[in-house]
């Protein structure tokens, strides 16, 4: 006679590999949601002189809402994600939703600088289901499509960035207060929250773990694993690399030849959509097999993007335009070259690797945010070139030195 914990194992696994592959409403749903989520994180970047003037601080103190909204996210990536892997996603992801909305209601209505900082760090630790969903969506996709999904899911976690840098600056020069754009997420994450829960699958957890156990199966994970050391190296070089230049962008466009409002310098981040072109050209290289090339290609990209954002202090709009083109394209492409090469590993750990990875990611960000703030107050645009170029061509070196090493290695027939 079968026991019923194999049956509800069986049941688990046929609804995590659907006989046709994930649907395309599915995945449609996935990348939507995603980028809602995500959102939450960015709606403060083209607000940063608004928020200064608004409390009378100046472009450093500002800058550390960006910060702090990296840091939580960082926390609640190695806090929460990986309960993805032991609990019901569909209700943790309920759970985190009318949190954040409730922390979001409470950034609008953030009576100083410091109290907008300390909320905006609380937000971002719930912040954290376009992880969550990524892993969910590659869990249930098919190993031959499943770099095609990852991208696609990760092509609306872009448009969710842009949907939040665009929207927030539209949002505030319309209504004359960066507060709306919060009481606006919030509203949109109680939405988000009922969509999600009439709508994802119910699918039982992989594994069955005690919390204290699952967090120190994440330490297990990342020592018996160097291709994820690895990458979550490269990972966290990458977007400090990229936050250098966004935490510092709202500056630059502000200040003469540009001197933008905040709806031009929100809509500015549309040319990020260049990244999410990279998500879902990537992904079918992977599922080809041909992640060295394609990582090879966006880590050029990265460093050639900072040789252009540096010329003539960042005031050819020709060659800023470009740089950022090719920033958003290298750093958000190799973002889903590395989690299609981690999937690979260990299925049953998805969502423990996505939060090793995106935990080095995102404290990538944080790292890159502050160092921004503090090299444009005391170089400008020259020290956020220098800064920026600098990570980009370490995350170079060590890929080359890598696959030199791995040449040296490889047999000679």
């Amino acid at each position: 006679m079968t026991s019923p914990t194999r049956l509800a194992g069986r049941r688990t696994a046929d609804v995590l590999r659907p006989a046709g592959g994930l649907p395309n409403h599915l995945v449609t749903l996935f990348s939507v949601a995603a980028g809602l989520a995500v959102a939450n994180i960015y709606y403060a970047h083209p607000l940063l002189t608004a928020i200064g003037s608004a409390f009378g601080v100046g472009s450093g103190t500002a800058s550390l809402v960006v910060t702090a909204s990296t840091l939580g996210y960082t926390v609640g990536l190695a806090l929460l994600v990986p309960l993805g892997d032991i609990v019901n996603r569909r209700r943790l992801l309920v759970v985190l939703l009318l949190v954040t909305a409730a922390t979001q209601a409470a950034s609008a209505a953030a009576p100083t600088a410091t109290a907008l900082i300390v909320v905006s760090g609380l937000m971002s630790v719930t912040a954290v289901g376009a992880p969550l969903l990524v892993a969910f969506a590659a869990a249930l996709a098919q190993p031959e499509q499943r770099g095609r999904v990852t991208g696609r899911v990760m092509s609306g976690v872009l448009g969710g960035v842009l949907l939040a840098r665009t929207g927030a600056g539209l949002l505030t020069q319309w209504t004359g207060s960066w507060r709306a754009v919060f009481v606006v997420a919030a509203v949109a994450m109680l939405v988000l929250a009922a969509a999600l829960w009439r709508l994802l699958p119910d699918v039982e957890p992989a594994e069955r773990l005690a919390y204290a156990a699952l967090l120190r199966s994440v330490t297990s994970v990342v020592t018996e694993e160097p291709l994820l050391r690895t990458r979550c190296l490269y990972g966290f070089l990458t977007f400090a690399s990229f936050s250098v230049f966004w935490a510092s962008a709202a500056f630059l466009l502000a200040e003469p030849p540009y001197a933008y409002g905040e709806a031009l310098i929100g809509a500015f981040g549309l040319l990020g959509a260049a990244g999410a072109v990279a998500a879902r050209a990537v992904g079918p290289l992977v599922d080809r097999g041909r992640d060295r090339l394609a990582t090879t290609l966006l880590y050029v990209a990265n460093l050639l993007a900072w040789v252009l954002l540096a010329l003539d202090h960042g005031h050819l709009p020709a060659c800023l335009v470009l740089g950022v083109l090719l920033l958003d394209f290298g750093v958000q492409g190799a973002q889903v070259t590395n989690l299609g090469v981690l999937y690979r590993l260990r299925p049953q750990a998805r969502s423990r690797i996505t939060m090793a990875y995106m935990s080095a990611y995102f404290l990538g960000g944080a790292a890159g945010s502050a160092l921004s703030g503090a090299v444009y107050s005391a170089a400008g645009w020259t020290g956020v070139s220098v800064a920026g170029g600098s990570l980009s061509a370490l995350v170079l070196l060590l890929w080359g030195v890598e696959q030199l090493r791995g040449r040296a290695r490889r047999p000679t027939v």
